[in-house]
């Protein structure tokens, strides 16, 4: 808790406004961070559409193969959930944000705390959200890649 040298008409208005001011300073940093994630997330979509442009060029063989099919559904399934955690985490920051833009204007050094426990929870989740990321696309490269051995070993066959 931050104590203010007391003057003759109350808190010394230097000290406060250099206090409120590294508050503002620290809960826009924190808005510019979440700002960053969404862009993270943006590009993630971006991403994942990409994927589902990859995968909608191989759906054109489905009909020829009846494995295509089962593995398209799959696919599909993990893209929408992929999609649906990339929703919920925009959700879930820009939520933060306006609670944390509140709770500022209300109680100053409580924010603070609160902010950068938040950012750290945020910065562990974007980790993790980094790492599935790269595991699904991994998968998804190999999955892909089985799909071109199986139609390699298709077109081997057929002539």
């Amino acid at each position: 808790m931050e104590k203010f040298k007391k003057t003759a008409y109350g808190y010394d208005p230097n000290e406060v406004n250099r206090f409120l001011d590294n508050i503002i300073k620290q809960v826009t940093k924190m808005v510019n961070l979440i700002k960053e994630k969404d862009e993270a997330i943006k590009l993630r979509d971006q991403k994942i559409l990409e994927l589902q442009k990859m995968i909608a060029k191989t759906n054109g063989m489905r009909e020829k193969i009846a494995q295509y099919e089962r593995m398209e559904s799959t696919l599909n399934k993990a893209i929408i959930m992929a999609q649906k955690t990339s929703d919920q985490i925009k959700q879930n920051a820009y939520r933060e944000s306006e609670m944390l833009m509140e709770n500022a204007k209300k109680n100053a050094s409580r924010i603070v705390n609160e902010a950068l426990m938040e950012a750290e929870k945020a910065e562990i989740e974007a980790n993790r959200i980094r790492r599935n990321i790269i595991v699904y696309k991994r998968k998804l490269k190999d999955l892909l890649q089985a799909q071109l051995d199986m139609i390699e070993d298709i077109e081997k066959v057929n002539f």
